[in-house]
C-alpha cells in the first residue's frame, strides 16, 4: 500500500521484520496493531522474505495484507524515513545481528535500518527483539552501544510464570510485553499481580 493511504488520525507503529528466525513475532505484532486500532507500517528486509518462506506457509502478499501500510525495503524516500513523520516508535521483530549492527553504526543500507535510525534520533522508542544465541563479545558490545543510544533490547524470552500452554501463548506474551513499551496494552498478555494474582498469593 502506498504512503498516501495512511491516516493522520490513528497512532502509527513501524514494524520491521528482519531475516532472523522468529518471523512469527513480527506477524503477531501486526495482528496486535490491527486489534488495538494502531496503524501499522511494515517493512520487510530481503532476508526476511527468505525466512518467511522457511518458517511459515504465508506469502509476502499475505503478510503485506496484514499491515495498514507497506514500505519497500529499498524505498529510502518513504514516509517512515523522515523524522517529521510522526509515529509511536518502531519495533524490529525479530531483529537479526546484521540489522542491529547496521543500526548501531548508523550506516544504514535499507529502509528498515534507516527507519530505526530515525526513531533513535527523534528519541522515540526503538524496541529490538534480538534473535541470536549464544552471543559473543562483539554482539554484546554492539548491544551495549545500542542501549546507550536509547534502544530497548528485548529478546523474546518465554515468561514461564504465565504458565503458557502453547508456543503461540509464549509468542504473544513476548510481543505483548514489547507493546507495553509503546503504551499499548494487548489483551493476550498475562500480568503478574493482576491476571496472575492467584500465583502471587500462593
Amino acid at each position: 500500500m502506498p504512503d498516501f493511504q495512511a491516516s493522520p488520525d490513528k497512532p502509527r507503529l513501524v514494524v520491521g521484520i528482519s531475516g532472523a528466525s522468529g518471523v512469527v513475532y513480527g506477524l503477531r505484532a501486526l495482528a496486535a496493531c490491527r486489534e488495538l486500532g494502531v496503524e501499522s507500517h511494515l517493512v520487510l528486509s530481503k532476508s526476511a522474505v527468505l525466512t518467511l518462506s522457511q518458517e511459515t506457509g504465508l506469502s509476502v502478499v499475505q503478510v503485506n495484507e496484514m499491515a495498514d501500510v507497506v514500505h519497500r525495503a529499498g524505498d529510502i524516500g518513504a514516509a517512515i524515513a523522515s523524522g517529521s513523520y510522526r509515529t509511536l516508535g518502531m519495533i524490529v521483530a525479530p531483529c537479526s545481528v546484521r540489522t542491529m549492527s547496521e543500526i548501531a553504526t548508523g550506516v544504514t543500507s535499507s529502509l528498515l535500518t534507516r527507519a530505526a535510525d530515525v526513531t533513535l534520533k527523534e528519541r522515540r522508542p526503538l524496541v529490538l527483539m534480538v534473535r541470536e544465541t549464544p552471543l559473543h563479545l562483539g554482539h554484546l558490545r554492539t548491544l551495549t552501544k545500542l542501549a546507550e543510544m536509547g534502544a530497548v533490547i528485548a529478546p523474546p524470552l518465554p515468561a514461564f510464570y504465565a504458565k503458557p500452554q502453547s508456543i503461540a501463548e509464549m509468542v504473544d506474551q513476548s510481543v505483548g510485553r514489547t507493546l507495553d513499551l509503546f503504551g499499548l496494552s494487548w489483551r493476550p498478555v498475562r500480568r503478574w499481580g493482576e491476571d496472575l494474582a492467584a500465583i502471587t498469593e500462593a
